[in-house]
């Protein structure tokens, strides 16, 4: 029998139960790609994320969602090393880098720690690629919007810091909120495309302390709808950037309101606006669950470090 440590854990929010929920499995060393993928279909989070040992950053992590792994997320990353923090296996000095061995390769993530202040987690995203611009005809009544609830002057495209989203500007937050994914229409659709998953947003805040707000969609097995997506705030926060929609290179987004799970997170871009080196995206975290996992782990299956990935 394998037992492992099972944390849950709620990012982009100082509450429980609110922000973005990511089930952190740690020491999954010995597990199989194909159990990983198992155990994050059963636990049913937008994603899963399994810590391992890594022999050229402080950790490895590898993230599946209920249908697949992908390369790069923004909640799983900081769920992962506040999971750590939380098992005493991270030390949070102040300012503190910590280096994640993802997929593709490394990330750096700055761990905050001040008295009297809560842990403050932020991650630098990967260099902003601009891909696919999409026709608004094509891709509008997937959703059931029009042309004018499109933002103005704006383009539908795929942005990747990490893993490609299809950012889709709205006007408003009315707009906004009247989206509905029409998921055989979307299935079609996407089977040709050059992104992952669609991102929704508008440059109104749920709350006064936001500047965007976005609503992100997936199909089944995923969830139909995710709380709060960091990578791709990072990829909203590069086009919003890069097309000059935003004054500051440093803003407030919020996600998950609508939900019942409220979320917040601190954004940051470097660079000019036609060659943007990095973004951050981060905030808050706080432990929902912590317990075991417990099962049998077939001895004839690849280990994870074997499984070139």
């Amino acid at each position: 029998m394998v037992t492992l440590t099972l944390l849950f854990v709620d990012v982009f929010t100082t509450e429980r139960f609110q922000g973005n929920a990511c089930a952190v499995v740690v020491d999954a060393d010995q597990l199989s790609d194909e159990t990983m993928q198992q155990i994050a279909r059963e636990l049913n989070q937008a994603e899963t994320a399994f810590i391992l040992t890594s022999e050229t950053a402080d950790f490895r992590a590898r993230f599946f969602t209920p249908a697949e792994e992908i390369p790069l997320a923004g909640h799983p990353t900081i769920a992962s090393v506040f999971a750590l923090l939380e098992l005493d296996r991270l030390k949070p000095t102040p300012n503190r880098l910590v280096s994640v061995e993802l997929r593709d390769g490394p990330v750096e993530v700055e761990i905050f720690a001040a008295k009297d202040l809560p842990l403050k987690i932020m991650m630098a995203q990967r260099k902003p690629e601009f891909k696919q611009v999409y026709e608004p005809s094509a891709v509008l009544e997937i959703f059931g919007l029009a042309q004018d609830d499109l933002l103005p002057q704006c383009q539908i495209q795929t942005v990747s810091t990490g893993t490609p989203q299809l950012m889709i500007p709205l006007r408003s937050l009315e707009s906004l909120q009247q989206a509905n994914l029409h998921v055989d229409a979307y299935r079609e659709f996407q089977r040709t495309a050059d992104f992952f998953s669609p991102h929704l947003f508008c440059l109104q805040g749920a709350t006064e302390a936001g500047q965007s707000f976005a609503r992100h969609f997936g199909v089944p097995p995923d969830l139909p709808e995710d709380a709060f997506t960091g990578s791709a705030t990072g990829g909203m926060a590069a086009y919003l950037w890069r097309y000059g929609l935003i004054e500051h290179p440093t803003f407030v987004a919020e996600q998950g309101h609508w939900m019942g799970r409220p979320g917040f997170a601190f954004v940051e871009i470097a660079g000019p606006r036609d060659d943007i080196s990095s973004v951050r995206v981060g905030g808050h975290s706080v432990t929902a669950f912590r317990g075991e996992l417990t099962f049998a782990e077939p001895r004839n299956r690849n280990l994870a470090g074997d499984a070139g990935s």
